[in-house]
Order: C-alpha cells, then structure tokens, then sequence
C-alpha cells in the first residue's frame, strides 16, 4: 500500500514538472485562462484593449483608467452594477444578501442586468486579476497587446503595425 502510494504520487509529481508554469498557474486558479475569460465575459463592451466604449450594455467604462482595485473589480463583475448597464456575472446574485447587501426585490429598477454566460468565482477572480495585471493604468493600446490578444497574423492589429512603422518602431508601453 505504501509503495503504490509513493508511485502515485511520484507520478503527481512528474506529471507537475512536465506541465508548462503557465499551465500550472491555470490549474491555481481553477483552470480559469484569463485572457479567455475577457474574452468570453468582458470584450463586447470593454473592447479587446480595456478602454470601454459603447457596446450592448451601453458605454462601458475603461478598464484601463479605472481606479477600483482588484478586490472592487471582483465585486462589480460578480454583482454588476445597480443602475448600469454592467451586469452580474455570478448565477442568483440578488437571490441571497450577497451583493451590496440587497436582494432581488429591493433593487426595483437598478437591479443590474444578468450576464448572458454566469462564471465560476475562479474565472470572476481570473478576470479580475487580467484587469488589474494588463489593463489598469496602462495607455494607449499598443501592437504587443493586440497580438496577446489576437495573435500575431491578425488583421485587427495592422493599425498598431502601421504606427509602429510611422513612429520608427517605438510604440508607448505604459
């Protein structure tokens, strides 16, 4: 028994080694993939970049000038925003005194829209911290942040491309 024991965890061990940082790092938070979790739950309205903008919700806000810190930006995506455009993300987030200790009935009309696609708290945490890490204060947008986001054969980041080469291939990484 104790022999399989140690084969199995060796296995566990070996099998960790092999996994890439950025697979274990993943698999830390649930398996929740930052960027896709953007993606999927944020994009529409914040665009790929984080700088907000119309979108089905209304005029979504940067992500790139806010000021809340990552802890509000949990809050916010898991239970929206009363009054706004900007919806909760966690399934029945008014059904219980879990968001700005109200319920679903005593929100009346600011009670925020539901997300099209719920997130697990791993992916809420996951986009949060995306939010902090890769959008808050930074610039403008710039070529390398296209590429992460689109990959490097996209046609959306030509524009990037092409004011790279105008400014003699300095862009301003923020």
């Amino acid at each position: 028994m104790m022999k399989r024991l140690g084969v199995v965890l060796l296995g566990a061990v070996l099998a960790a080694a092999l996994v890439p940082a950025s697979g274990r790092a993943q698999s830390a938070r649930g398996g929740a993939d930052e960027l896709q979790v953007f993606k999927k739950a944020c994009a529409g309205c914040h665009k790929w970049h984080g700088g907000g903008g119309g979108g089905y919700g209304g005029d979504a806000l940067s992500l790139r000038r806010t000021e809340l810190t990552k802890e509000q930006i949990v809050e916010v995506v898991r239970c929206g925003r009363p009054g706004t455009g900007m919806p909760s993300h966690e399934r029945g987030a008014y059904d219980t005194v879990r968001c700005y200790d109200s319920l679903r009935a005593d929100m009346g009309s600011n009670l925020p829209p539901e997300a099209a696609a719920f997130l697990r708290p791993a992916e809420i945490e996951a986009v949060a911290t995306y939010a902090v890490e890769r959008l808050k204060g930074k610039g403008e947008p710039t070529l390398a942040e296209c590429t992460a986001f689109f990959g490097t054969t996209s046609r959306a980041c030509d524009i990037y491309r092409k004011k790279e080469a105008s400014d003699g291939g300095e862009t301003a990484s923020h």
